[in-house]
């Protein structure tokens, strides 16, 4: 049997309005308790140890993720877990950061009593201000909801997504706090985008010693078409006699060379063509930063050089592509 579309479109945006309410309501809970829990959070010298059950569990583990990736140390332990060993995990210095939507949760409840004898501080998401859980709390944080938006009002669903959008508030404002820049985002996700933007250098990625393409300024033109293939980087740099980075040779080069006119590639030398007015990028910059160059000057490579001005490698727009930083 077919469904019918107009009742599908309907019941899918009753949904996401019901939740979208119940984020809204939360507008009005950001109170003195939140700051104070927010302060506790903050103060804490050693990790927010977050603990659910069921659904509120899963939600709980993400916002151990987040608060983590932001600059608060944190980890997810499972109530059931915890009273079978795992509660050796919360230290005196932590923080517990409970979320129950009942706040009676069994699990939760069974470990409260070791969680008060450490001294630890405890704070809460309930959706009972009147619970057990929530009067035992230091600060609990109301993220009660008018209804669930399962028509049954039984499925948790607007309240694991207040849950979840109070969880992620209390990150950000701590992010805020602690002055967490990207660049320390980074540092906690490397193999991401971002973290290989903001961490990888031109040196990480360059390609030198036997892998560099190079040849010197008295060879021809058909030398430095053996270099450039056989190091396959669409360049070759040139060097004097010293070694001194005095120009580069590329496949736009090579075109401009054979649009004039006849060449004798085993005769003509290469300083004879190649630019010597070239850009070119310190070993310790950003890659991302080569990727701006090469794009704003449209090369596809670059000579890399050292403090000292000397050439030490080479990086091509492949090398980036590779390496997830475009």
């Amino acid at each position: 049997m077919a469904l019918d579309q107009d009742k599908v479109r309907q019941i899918a945006l009753d949904v996401i309005q019901t939740e979208a309410n119940a984020v809204q309501a939360l507008s009005e809970r950001i109170d003195e308790a939140f700051v104070k829990a927010c302060e506790i959070m903050y103060a804490c010298a050693g990790r927010i140890v977050v603990t659910g059950m069921g659904k509120s569990g899963h939600v709980g583990g993400k916002i151990a993720a987040t608060l983590a990736s932001t600059g608060t140390p944190s980890f997810f332990v499972h109530p059931g877990e915890a009273s079978h060993g795992d509660l050796g995990m919360i230290t005196a210095v932590d923080v517990v950061l409970a979320l129950s939507n009942s706040g009676e949760t069994d699990e939760i409840l069974t470990i409260l009593p070791l969680i008060k004898r450490l001294g630890v501080p405890l704070v809460t998401l309930t959706g009972n201000a009147r619970s057990r859980l929530a009067r035992e709390a230091d600060v609990n944080i109301d993220v009660s909801v008018a209804k669930e938006a399962c028509p049954l009002d039984l499925a948790p669903t607007s309240s694991t997504t207040a849950a979840l959008a109070m969880g992620d508030a209390l990150a950000i404002t701590l992010l805020e706090s602690r002055q967490f820049t990207a660049e320390d985002f980074a540092r906690s996700h490397p193999a991401g985008r971002l973290g290989k933007r903001l961490l990888l250098t031109v040196g990480d990625l360059m390609h030198s010693g036997d892998a560099l393409p190079q040849v010197t300024s008295s060879a021809r033109l058909s030398e430095a078409l053996v270099e450039m293939t056989s190091r396959g980087l669409g360049m070759t740099t040139v060097v004097d006699d010293l070694g001194h980075l005095v120009g580069v040779f590329t496949d736009g080069d090579l075109r401009r060379t054979l649009d004039q006119g006849p060449v004798n590639v085993r005769e003509l030398p290469i300083s004879e063509c190649m630019t010597t007015k070239f850009k070119w990028i310190e070993t310790s910059r950003l890659a991302a930063e080569a990727v701006k160059m090469m794009d704003e000057h449209r090369i596809n490579a670059l000579p890399v050089l050292d403090r000292q001005g000397n050439l030490v490698g080479a990086v091509n727009m492949h090398d980036l592509l590779r390496a997830g930083v475009v």
